[in-house]
């Protein structure tokens, strides 16, 4: 098995870097973003004294060396912003099993009569009988239950 090591070179300009340093400075500033501000600034690469390693980052921050290379990765192959609240965009409507249709033909499905010997629908048999119907290719109980809640 082999281990591929990601470098992400980290080049604050001056508003960044006066806007993070400031981020460390207020008391009110969360936890989460002070971490992420201080990764950033030990990663930059745009100033004169050399930047730290991701092992020497994560050891004077107490977190481990991922948690430093993903902020420096949300960071270059993101934004500032994607790098301070920690994720990538979270929806990604490709990976949707169900759309507003989908959605639709559930209601109405959890709206119809339950199936013989059942007093009432289960998200299991929700979610067997739209496969079943062909209304989806594949779709969890915990799908079906989210899906439903929204409309609650």
């Amino acid at each position: 098995m082999s281990t591929y090591h990601y470098t992400y070179s980290v080049r604050l300009n001056q508003e960044q870097r006066r806007w993070l340093e400031a981020m460390t400075q207020m008391s009110g500033t969360p936890a989460k973003h002070y971490v992420v501000a201080r990764v950033l600034l030990m990663s930059d690469q745009s100033q004169s004294e050399p930047s730290h390693t991701d092992g020497q980052i994560a050891e004077a921050l107490s977190i481990s060396r991922r948690t430093v290379i993903r902020i420096k990765q949300r960071f270059v192959q993101e934004n500032l912003g994607v790098a301070l609240t920690g994720s990538f965009p979270r929806e990604r409507p490709e990976r949707r099993c169900l759309d507003g249709k989908g959605e639709a033909q559930l209601i109405h499905l959890a709206c119809s009569k339950a199936p013989d010997g059942r007093q009432r629908w289960t998200l299991e048999l929700l979610a067997n009988q739209m496969v079943k119907l062909e209304y989806v290719e594949h779709i969890s109980p915990e799908t079906v239950r989210q899906a439903l809640k929204k409309t609650s």
